[in-house]
């Protein structure tokens, strides 16, 4: 029953912003710029701008879209484990980010509808690197919890980009892959 659930709110999530980026009521007015130049003018991403740059994945991002990136501030990167922007970090920070990043532009009017129809106090949405995040409600605060169970807050103000929404958070939904241990 689980997986019928989080296809189906995928499925409702996805279609909230599905072709446009999405100018709900509340949400920041659309702007002509690309999730990846929306990322790079943001001081409180400069962490996340050079993991993206060593990714490889700006490209995407300014690409067509939509896409809803839920953007690690520096702090929130500061906490973890290991240098994403490094050259020898590559392709964990590629699955970094595509663990924050779903498809279709969503504002935090479509997160808050869908949490609300889903009956359970939770939506669930499926990420470019295929994990689950959970969005649930805390007071007036919209929690999102990775399939690992870390967990970030929407903080901050959104940005409608041309090609999708960027929703500040204040965690990382994953951490880099732990390192090798050293043969004996």
């Amino acid at each position: 029953m689980r997986p019928a659930l989080a296809a189906a709110c995928a499925m409702v999530l996805a279609g909230c912003g599905a072709d446009r980026p999405a100018e709900s009521a509340g949400a920041a007015a659309a702007s002509n710029r690309t999730i990846t130049a929306t990322l790079k003018d943001d001081r409180a991403f400069g962490t996340l701008e050079r993991v993206l740059d060593n990714a490889a994945l700006g490209d995407v991002l300014a690409g067509k879209g939509p896409y809803t990136v839920f953007a690690p501030s520096d702090s929130a990167f500061a906490a973890s484990a290991g240098d994403l922007g490094d050259e020898a970090m590559k392709a964990q920070g590629a699955a970094m980010l595509r663990a924050h990043i779903v498809p279709g532009a969503l504002t935090r009017a479509d997160i808050l509808a869908a949490i609300g129809r889903g009956g359970s106090g939770t939506a669930e949405m499926r990420t470019m690197a295929n994990s689950l995040l959970t969005f649930s409600k805390e007071g007036d605060v919209i929690v999102v919890t990775g399939d690992n169970g870390a967990r970030a807050r929407l903080t901050g103000e959104e940005s409608v980009a041309s090609n999708g929404v960027v929703q500040p958070v204040d965690g990382l939904l994953v951490g880099p892959a732990p390192a090798a241990a050293a043969a004996p």
